[in-house]
């Protein structure tokens, strides 16, 4: 089969490589009709992320149909159009029990594209199927399930349920990027006042205004006065920070009001400094966070149901063997416009 092999830093080649096989009984071969690209894998490329090894197949969010299944597969069968979470469970380690499938000990986590081979591939090998893979329903479209691998459980949980958004909140969203769009509309959920987004691309304020967002300032713009003056001079209840760099972080601990949630998000490569000389006194909570996909099945059923506006995230469209042009287009946001990109086989519908 074909697949994007990371080569080391900066450096990623579409080849071929073996079919996957079963390893394990609990194990599925997925075929991938829809994929995508996520910006923790530019930070892979970047270096930033060394646990992930040369030779690994990038891509951990991907819409496929079953080939094949273990013998200890119970839940889905060949056949079966399935979305493949970001995330895989063994489901019986103590973190997994918790429901903090993203910290499991038993094998699974954040492994797709990371510790072993992912998604972005004609066919996957996907591991505790029952746990790790969800079978879509029929009105669920291949592009809208794709949002549900990733970006929409992240944004979720990661941003909007560890910041504790509230109905009347004012929050703030640094970065407005597919996860930042994606955390405009999981705040929306809890009725939040207003929702400010910070970003440096005109595109992608623009993107944001469009998607939800009621005020979208840019760096040249005084982002702390202007927060404090919506909010009669007490600042952000949420800020969330969907970039991962140390400026953007630290914009946050700054616009926060006393008693308020930093919520991190973005992958980071680098430190960032902590000011405890300033925050010690605010009562402010800071969170971090890999995504469970505790919340997928919600998502999912409250998008079967139409209860969920699942943004218009996906911007540019490729047939899977365009793999390399995708990572062009959407490495270059400023120049492209690209929000999402999406990937499908010829048999992936959108």
């Amino acid at each position: 089969m074909k697949a994007l092999v990371y080569n080391g830093p900066g450096q990623r080649s579409w080849r071929e490589v073996p079919d996957p096989v079963i390893q394990d009984p609990e194990d599925a071969i997925v075929r991938v009709d829809a994929v995508t690209i996520c910006g923790t894998d530019l930070h892979i490329l970047k270096g930033d992320v060394p646990t992930v090894e040369s030779g690994r197949i990038l891509g951990h969010e991907a819409v496929g149909t079953i080939l094949s299944v273990g013998d200890g597969v119970r839940g889905v069968a060949v056949g079966d159009r399935v979305l493949i979470s970001c995330i895989t469970s063994c489901g019986r380690c103590e973190y997994c029990r918790q429901g903090h499938y993203g910290q499991c000990l038993g094998g699974g986590g954040w492994i797709l594209g990371h510790l072993i081979d992912g998604t972005q591939a004609e066919q996957v090998r996907v591991p505790f199927a029952d746990r790790s893979v969800y079978k879509l329903p029929d009105n669920v479209s291949d592009e809208a399930a794709v949002l549900l691998a990733d970006i929409l459980p992240t944004s979720y949980e990661v941003g909007v349920l560890n910041g504790k958004v509230s109905p009347g909140d004012t929050v703030v969203i640094v970065g407005a990027g597919p996860i930042g769009l994606a955390a405009i509309a999981t705040s929306k959920l809890f009725s939040p006042s207003r929702i400010v987004v910070v970003d440096a691309a005109d595109s992608r304020r623009k993107a944001a205004l469009e998607r939800g967002a009621d005020v979208a300032l840019g760096p040249d713009e005084d982002v702390e006065k202007t927060v404090r003056e919506l909010t009669g001079g007490l600042g952000a209840d949420v800020a969330i920070e969907a970039v991962g760099i140390p400026d953007t972080f630290e914009l946050c601990t700054r616009v926060v009001r006393p008693g308020g949630t930093v919520a991190n998000i973005g992958v980071h490569g680098a430190p960032a400094t902590l000011h405890l000389e300033d925050l010690w006194i605010k009562n402010v909570t800071i969170t971090t966070g890999l995504v469970d996909t505790s919340s997928t099945p919600r998502l999912l059923s409250m998008l079967a149901a139409g209860r969920l506006e699942v943004p218009e995230l996906i911007t540019h469209r490729f047939g899977l063997g365009e793999m390399q042009d995708a990572y062009d287009v959407f490495s270059r946001p400023a120049v492209t416009g690209a929000l999402k990109v999406a990937l499908f086989s010829e048999a992936g519908v959108a």
